[in-house]
């Protein structure tokens, strides 16, 4: 199969993925009815995932890795960092708030084995913090923040994102619109160089 048809391939799975997830919750999908809705052979989806926990290790390296992509976009801007810190923070809320990012989190949240909640704290966070930190340390470099980098990243993060995805993931609230997120972005922002500056 070519490169070009199996992504396409690929992504007709993670859509019927996802799709099932919102309907069903993780416990609920099946590989038997992933491969139906993206009317794929059940043969190719346990050959390429090899089960349900891998496909959605596919389905986290999928997200992670367009997290990443438009990470490393913004951050080769690399004439002022403090304009990159601004226009991460929206971007960076956009694709943690996303429909399929909460399904995620939804799904490694419900597993009692927390096997899932590992699966995406290592691909989620263990792939995309360290490019932050990247950001980071040219800020500290440049002395617009007290360093060390990692923390001031970790603070804005924490800053950035706040409880929004946690309860995102629950119901509790609907995802931020975007004015909202760039709106929260700006204070996050605002709050690190108060407290960092």
């Amino acid at each position: 199969m070519r490169a070009e048809a199996k992504e396409q391939r690929e992504e007709q799975i993670a859509q019927a993925a996802y799709a099932l997830m919102a309907e069903k919750g993780f416990q609920g999908l099946s590989m038997l009815a992933v491969s139906k809705r993206a009317k794929a052979s059940n043969e190719t989806l346990y050959r390429w995932y090899g089960d349900k926990l891998g496909l959605f290790q596919a389905l986290i390296s999928r997200n992670a890795a367009q997290v990443a992509d438009a990470l490393d976009e913004a951050l080769e801007q690399r004439d002022d960092p403090r304009q990159t810190l601004q226009n991460l923070g929206p971007t960076l809320l956009g694709m943690l708030l996303s429909p399929r990012a909460i399904a995620l989190n939804r799904a490694a949240a419900a597993d009692a084995s927390n096997t899932l909640g590992q699966v995406l704290a290592k691909a989620g966070r263990g792939e995309v913090f360290p490019r932050i930190s990247t950001l980071f340390q040219q800020l500290v470099e440049t002395g617009a923040l007290a360093g060390p980098a990692e923390t001031a990243a970790a603070l804005w993060v924490d800053l950035l994102v706040g409880d929004w995805q946690i309860r995102c993931a629950t119901g509790a609230i609907d995802p931020p619109t975007p004015a909202q997120q760039q709106a929260r972005a700006q204070s996050a922002e605002a709050l690190l160089f108060q407290l960092r500056g």
